[in-house]
């Protein structure tokens, strides 16, 4: 495996690759926010910005979603997938923000993960993008670079990637880092064979990985 100090510059050559990038979701409020990173589970961001702004312009607030008909919900964003369940749980989501909590969404990991179908990948998302605040959400891309680059091993958790890169890098660079980490698994595969691997930085953390391992 990567030593901490090889993993910040293995993110940090990630980052001068791709360059400057930010959340690619669009909402206009905290809440709008939230439950478009509650659609986008096993969904492409792409996708759930075409969905959304037809969703917001029918149901801006949370008053307004906790009694829309979700049978017109799961209409409106069917083509993002798990459709059925997504359209209750941003209901009853909405409902919980408006009647418990006063039209604020939580900025605590827990009291965003106690909303339904806010797991703790939804929770991290929201508080770095929307509250700034030092978290770092896993998903599919982050956890294969993870693997590839041999930050963690093969059989890591999401939870045990989060903890590898939030303990190697500066509380500050967390956001940049997932937003990196996104592009440059949409950008390279992590599926290649070493011997067929074009990536320079790929072909580099094989060679650390390798010295790391025979103790040179």
């Amino acid at each position: 495996m990567l030593k901490d100090e090889q993993i910040v510059w293995a993110i940090h050559q990630m980052e001068a690759d791709i360059g400057p990038v930010g959340p690619s979701l669009d909402s206009r409020t905290p809440f709008q926010y939230l439950v478009s990173v509650i659609l986008s589970a096993q969904a492409t961001d792409v996708s759930v910005n075409k969905v959304t702004p037809i969703l917001f312009d029918r149901y801006p607030e949370p008053k307004d979603l906790m009694i829309a008909d979700v049978t017109d919900v799961e209409q409106i964003i069917k083509s993002v997938g798990l459709f059925h369940n997504k359209a209750k749980n941003i209901i009853k989501t909405a409902r919980i923000v408006h009647e418990d909590l006063h039209d604020v969404v939580p900025t605590d990991r827990k009291g965003i993960m106690a909303l339904p179908g806010a797991g703790r990948k939804t929770a991290n998302v929201v508080l770095s993008d929307v509250f700034e605040q030092p978290t770092f959400a896993v998903d599919t891309h982050v956890s294969a670079i993870s693997k590839r680059l041999h930050f963690v091993p093969q059989s890591a958790t999401p939870l045990q990637v989060e903890t590898k890169i939030v303990g190697a890098l500066q509380p500050e660079e967390l956001h940049q880092a997932h937003h990196t980490m996104i592009e440059y698994g949409r950008k390279y595969s992590m599926k290649l064979a070493p011997e067929k691997e074009v990536c320079q930085l790929i072909i580099d953390c094989d060679k650390l990985n390798e010295e790391n391992e025979s103790g040179l």
